[in-house]
């Protein structure tokens, strides 16, 4: 669901980031009002969750490989304009440093992942959470609300990858960004994740939130941070465990290099040519690009990165936190 650079025009990417502006000035203007500075480390707990379960890549029919992003539960647990908040700022750490998403990309990415995703999956667990009064409909509620999510966030990606094609080709007609239509898109993209990836979403919201509910309910219902161990704990074991996510082998769909994307077959047939704009278009360095440092064994590379990537977002949500504590004691 990572958009690389140059798999979108410069015009979709203006379009998908100028969307986004209202979502996050909305979500902003929430959160100040809404969460408390007490509050606030729980909005950095959901974005070390939401960046760390992106790391555990699954394989996927057809060869490719997905991944859970967590935005349906962390709406739950905490709102879904946290939500859109949290989710934002793991995919910007990731783009900025990881080189996981583009940075020209870095709207829509947040439009399918830290807005359709979170919010659809949230009213959708609502809504069928106000209908199920049977023991365990909340978790049933949350599996459904977060699989129905993640599809419909995979269904909008696919669109804007489809729709460059046919909007944007050079004079010999080849496609100078993506280069798949929506008849390749939608169904490569989408079917793995209503039959895998899907259902793994579902899995781990509704799994994780039975593990918070069961230990620290007061976290759900009253936002308190007095029983904060348990979700510390879960971050700790998900750091260890996330070389589990080299195991899924092959790239995901709408994922490949220019090393990679002139050999993908689609419909029986191999692309056999590189679009232009990813041969010569916007390039960014990351520091630390698909989780790799350089000599340094990938599995200890990968766990590094997890801290690292964990660290800045727990730092960055202690500095809202104090401006936002300074804030208030101005207004006092």
């Amino acid at each position: 669901m990572h958009i690389p650079d140059n798999y979108l025009s410069p015009s979709t990417c203006a379009a998908m980031g100028v969307a986004m502006l209202p979502v996050w000035a909305i979500a902003v203007k929430k959160v100040k009002a809404e969460v408390s500075k007490k509050r606030m480390p729980l909005l950095g707990i959901g974005s070390a969750f939401s960046f760390l379960i992106m790391m555990f890549n699954i394989p996927l029919p057809g060869g490719t490989t997905g991944h859970a992003v967590g935005g349906t539960l962390v709406a739950i647990l905490l709102g879904p304009f946290s939500a859109c908040i949290c989710v934002t700022i793991a995919l910007l750490i990731q783009a900025l440093l990881f080189s996981d998403g583009g940075i020209l990309a870095f709207g829509a990415n947040c439009f399918n992942m830290a807005f359709v995703l979170p919010f659809t999956g949230y009213f959708v667990y609502k809504f069928i959470k106000s209908r199920v009064k049977s023991e365990g409909g909340d978790y049933k509620s949350a599996f459904i609300g977060s699989y129905i999510g993640i599809n419909i966030g995979v269904l909008c990606a696919a669109i804007e990858l489809g729709i460059q094609p046919l909007l944007f080709k050079d004079a010999a007609g080849m496609a100078i960004y993506c280069p798949f239509p929506l008849s390749v898109s939608v169904p490569y993209m989408l079917v793995p994740h209503l039959l895998v990836a899907g259902i793994l979403e579902g899995i781990i919201t509704a799994g994780v939130y039975s593990y918070i509910k069961n230990l620290s309910p007061e976290l759900i219902y009253q936002g308190s941070t007095k029983k904060m161990k348990p979700l510390y704990g879960l971050i700790i074991a998900m750091i260890l465990l996330t070389p589990l996510g080299l195991l899924a082998g092959g790239t995901a769909w709408g994922e490949w290099g220019t090393d990679e994307i002139s050999s993908v077959v689609s419909g029986g047939k191999v692309l056999g040519f590189i679009p232009k704009a990813m041969e010569q278009g916007f390039k960014f360095n990351t520091l630390m690009p698909d989780y790799a440092f350089n000599g340094i064994p990938p599995i200890l590379a990968y766990i590094l990165s997890a801290i690292f990537g964990v660290a800045i977002v727990i730092i960055l949500f202690k500095i809202i936190t104090s401006i936002k504590k300074k804030n208030s004691e101005l207004q006092q």
